[in-house]
């Protein structure tokens, strides 16, 4: 298999080599989904040194059980309740007692960058870290929900499969982050212009 390949290849093509034992496939695997693995765990863990830690954790669970991925739900679904799993693990043995609201890892795009004029690119890239940053504030499972739903755009069934939730929970869960989240921002920007 070329390099060209692996590039372009699917996730299942991918999966099927990685099962015949080709670990370059694994690695293409890895590489394609480091980045949103370790967005997920560090927005719960809320450390970039744990969050790398509770990642690869994550897909060595995966690896050890490819085989057993049935391709009933898409990979990276599959793959994201690994990752949530092990950041639920991590943190019912470690809970932090610090939060970092450093996180330039995976900036939020709003819209293509090439069609706006620069200062609303600024703006809404304020914005977006000012998202981030609110997002830190919140607990590891609301974190969660928000993250998938809205920079990973997951359905809610997705959500459901990564969290363990029924549709409604989900619904409620997303419902209810959102509020902390509008009222986390709120209150910065109050704090903000409060003399």
């Amino acid at each position: 298999m070329t390099h060209a390949r692996r590039v372009n290849a699917t996730d299942t093509e991918l999966i099927q080599d990685a099962l015949a034992g080709r670990q370059a496939a694994y690695a293409s695997l890895v590489e394609r989904y480091q980045s949103f693995a370790f967005t997920l765990s560090y927005r719960m863990v809320k450390n970039r040194e744990e969050a790398h830690e509770v990642a690869q954790d994550a897909f060595i669970k995966a690896f050890k059980h490819l085989a057993s991925f049935e391709g009933k739900s898409k990979f990276s679904t599959w793959l994201y309740k690994i990752v949530y799993t092990s950041a639920l693990n991590h943190l019912r043995k470690n809970r932090p007692d610090w939060v970092s609201i450093d996180d330039d890892a995976r900036p939020i795009q709003l819209n293509d960058p090439g069609v706006e004029p620069v200062s609303v690119q600024l703006e809404k890239n304020e914005r977006a870290q000012e998202i981030r940053k609110a997002i830190q504030h919140l607990s590891p499972e609301d974190a969660s929900v928000i993250t998938l739903f809205y920079l990973y755009e997951k359905k809610l069934e997705e959500i459901c499969e990564i969290m363990d939730l029924s549709l409604s929970n989900a619904k409620t869960k997303l419902s209810r982050a959102r509020k902390r989240l509008k009222t986390i921002i709120e209150d910065s920007y109050s704090d903000l212009q409060t003399p």
